[in-house]
């Protein structure tokens, strides 16, 4: 289909064809020599839409007919005949040889229609065929030897065109031969007729073999000339109109040697009717001339990563670059911006200038990086591309000064804190954890090489945990973190479900400069378990004497894609098992806010299972992260606000981080005076913020974490006041046949027993429940 904005029929494989009946016939023969993939098309349109024994008087089935059993027919044997006539053969012989390759050709032509109708094969058509066999052998038999040949190049033709070198290609040159061999027979045996070959013959049918090899060739220099034209003329124009379509790379596909300045027209055009110039570069993608393609989609591409002015320009260029579009050598340049440019838009929305100023450092170091890298290449692409990375850090540097000024101007507090997203490795906010480090390396020392669960409340920093766990362990133990709610858990099959899981552990491993063998996706489609199996032998030839530590994160989406079917359970399960059992180079750690004995389907699988517990900070990492958070903390808290934050959070580290934030939120907004002093009464005053910021914490807990009788009594204990505890026998009196729910809310850890009594634990949480 032509998109809008482009003149029609042009760029696309279906054109319509001309309604005036002779020009469509010579439109037809055009599509036959140029551009067979058009006419293949066209008979697909005529035969999907026609019912052919009940509409045989459709216009369109007749001009078919027309054109397939006369018009191209005459026309081709006409011009044969022309050509033996002028090489010295009998003109009286000619006109009859013509008539009968005419004759020959339409049962020919007959069959093939059979051929490509497929299941629409009709009695009908059988019975013209078997005709139209008969008239030619009983007319004509003396001169069936010449119309053979003629026959065997038109067919050998045609079907060059149409099924460029597939079955049909062969079956026409098997069954031309066969035909001539029994022609010979009859001829010569059977009737007593001479031989009527003639040694041109045999050159007619080499020339009709190979035409798509000679006809370029032949054509090149007389199109090279019409490109230029067309290009020249294109230049002079001062509209927004260009005539592209009539480039021979747009008319004639068979044309496989390249174009001479067919890539600078495209850009000519996608500089002035960008519909039209990417209309063109769509079409050219899958022809010959798709290294045209490529050139202009690359240079348009350099083009706008060069016009990016400033961060807000570089934050949105990945979504324009065609990183998967383009197989070439172009396509890991291209994936540096991309991936840069999602950095940038990532760290401009951080909440707080401090994040943003901390993660574009970040983004500034990986273009110093690539700069070092692109000066050190000669490769045209990469020299192509030095200039624009040398421009975006120069941008991103000078954006990093102006946050700070402005930070300075305002005096405004920095905020570290970070509430929508786990802590990463760069991030230095991350605090303690150090005995749970040490838990950790403690249980992969041991021989009998158990899988741990790091089993944790949502929001309780199980994932930061996993992001930073290289800081607490040894530099033996290399993570190779993978979060299961992401591309593994998401594929169809074993094949995407194995290549996602490597990647992620090739991505992670180099974050700790242990480089690992990648694994291609092609590669795991046939026996995808045998080959990861073989890639992991690879992976434990890359680790030499260290040990990986696969850590999955939310198992529990991995489980939930095998329960929906896309995965077998028995085949991934049991190839962590196989990891575990028999590959001691690595451990493997599951991360979840539910415990094994939930899941039957892995505790079956995963023997032995050693649970560490992540749950509150200790008191002094909660006070460093409240009052000390990063080096250069320019807020300070009154003794009593620290404890008045304590008892609100009960060291919960996500619930720290989000009271924490929203005080600077509230000291920004005071006079400078007393802005670097946060007071009990500012504590107080961003608990309404606090719990309107965290409100999908709060509502993930009461709409999925507890059913109707929970929440029921969870208000029931919230409306007696903060630190209250409630009897049990009051809350039996109020919540008869409740004792389930109540061991379900002291597993999610939102109350705690007390005596012989219940109450909230966070007392955020109870504020929430009010």
């Amino acid at each position: 289909m032509t998109p809008t904005g482009v003149t029609a029929n042009a760029y696309n494989h279906s054109p319509e064809q001309h309604p005036n009946f002779i020009l469509g016939n010579f439109q037809i023969l055009f599509w036959l020599l140029f551009r067979p993939t058009v006419w293949r098309n066209h008979l697909s349109r005529i035969f999907h839409t026609l019912d052919i024994d009940s509409n045989r008087t459709n216009r369109l089935l007749s001009e078919l007919y027309i054109q397939r059993l006369l018009v191209v027919p005459l026309l081709v044997n006409i011009t044969l005949g022309l050509v033996l006539w002028k090489l010295g053969n009998s003109a009286d012989n000619i006109p009859v040889s013509v008539a009968w390759a005419v004759a020959w050709t339409v049962w020919w032509r007959v069959g093939f229609i059979l051929i490509e109708l497929g299941k629409k094969r009709s009695l009908t058509l059988l019975l013209e065929w078997i005709l139209a066999w008969g008239v030619p052998v009983l007319v004509m038999a003396p001169y069936l030897l010449l119309g053979g040949v003629s026959m065997a190049l038109i067919r050998l033709v045609a079907f060059v065109f149409f099924g460029r070198f597939t079955w049909s290609w062969f079956f026409g040159v098997t069954f031309s031969a066969l035909i001539l061999l029994l022609l010979t027979v009859i001829s010569r045996i059977i009737l007593g007729v001479p031989v009527l070959f003639v040694p041109q013959s045999l050159l007619f049918l080499g020339v009709g073999v190979t035409i798509d090899l000679w006809r370029p060739v032949l054509l090149y220099p007389f199109v090279t000339l019409w490109n230029i034209l067309l290009y020249l003329l294109d230049k002079q124009r001062k509209d927004n109109k260009t005539i592209l379509r009539w480039h021979s790379a747009f008319w004639d596909e068979l044309q496989v040697i390249p174009l001479y300045g067919l890539d600078k027209h495209l850009l000519l055009v996608l500089k002035r009717n960008p519909v039209e110039g990417k209309a063109a570069i769509n079409y050219l993608t899958t022809s010959y001339q798709h290294w045209a393609a490529e050139t202009a989609q690359i240079e348009l591409d350099a083009r706008s990563l060069q016009g990016c002015a400033d961060v807000e320009a570089i934050r949105e260029a990945h979504c324009s670059l065609v990183t998967g579009e383009l197989n070439s050598e172009i396509s890991p340049l291209l994936r540096i911006f991309s991936r840069i440019s999602e950095d940038v838009d990532a760290a401009l929305n951080q909440a707080s200038t401090y994040n943003q100023r901390l993660l574009l450092r970040d983004v500034a170091d990986k273009l110093n990086l690539q700069l070092q890298n692109f000066a050190r290449s000669s490769d045209k692409y990469t020299v192509r591309f030095y200039p624009i990375i040398k421009s975006w850090r120069e941008i991103v540097i000078n954006y990093i000064d102006e946050l700070t000024k402005i930070n300075e101007l305002r005096q405004e507090i920095d905020s570290p804190y970070i509430t929508g997203n786990p802590l990463t490795l760069e991030q230095e906010i991350f605090t303690g954890r150090d005995d749970i480090g040490l838990r950790i390396e403690q249980l992969l020392l041991d021989r009998r090489r158990p899988p741990l669960l790091l089993y944790g409340q949502r929001r309780m920093g199980k994932t930061s945990l996993l992001n930073n766990i290289g800081k607490l362990l040894p530099s033996n133990i290399i993570p190779m973190f993978v979060d299961l709610q992401g591309a593994p858990s998401s594929a169809n099959d074993h094949a995407g479900f194995l290549y996602n899981l490597a990647r992620d552990m090739e991505k992670s491993a180099k974050k700790q400069g242990v480089i690992l063998p990648s694994l291609a996706r092609e590669v795991l489609k046939s026996d995808p378990f045998t080959y990861f199996y073989e890639w992991l032998d690879k992976v434990e030839q890359a680790l030499e004497q260290n040990t990986a530590l696969l850590a999955l994160d939310e198992f529990e989406v991995l489980d939930n894609a095998i329960a929906k079917g896309r995965f077998d359970g028995q085949d991934v399960l049991g190839m962590l098992r196989h990891l575990i059992q028999h590959r001691p180079r690595f451990k493997v750690l599951l991360a979840g806010s539910h415990t094994i004995e939930e899941y039957q389907r892995w505790a079956s699988y995963l023997i032995n299972v050693q649970v560490v517990h992540i749950s509150y900070l200790k008191e002094a990492e909660a006070r460093q992260l409240i009052e000390c958070p990063v080096k250069d903390f320019t807020l300070r808290y009154e003794p009593n606000a620290v404890e008045r934050v304590l008892q609100f959070t009960r060291c919960h580290p996500f619930l720290v981080q989000l009271l924490c934030a929203e005080i600077i939120v509230l000291k920004n907004e005071q006079d400078p005076s007393i802005r670097r002093l946060a007071t009990l009464a500012d504590v107080e005053a961003a608990i309404p913020e606090a719990l309107q910021s965290g409100g999908f914490f709060f509502a993930d807990i009461q709409n999925n974490q507890v059913d109707a009788t929970g929440q029921a009594i969870l208000r029931f204990i919230a409306a007696q006041g903060e630190g209250t505890i409630v009897s049990r026998q009051t809350l039996l009196q109020q919540f008869a046949d409740a004792d389930i729910t109540f061991k379900l809310l002291l597993q999610r850890e939102l109350i705690e027993e007390v005596d012989d009594g219940y109450r909230f634990q966070v007392e955020l949480i109870r504020r929430w429940f009010i």
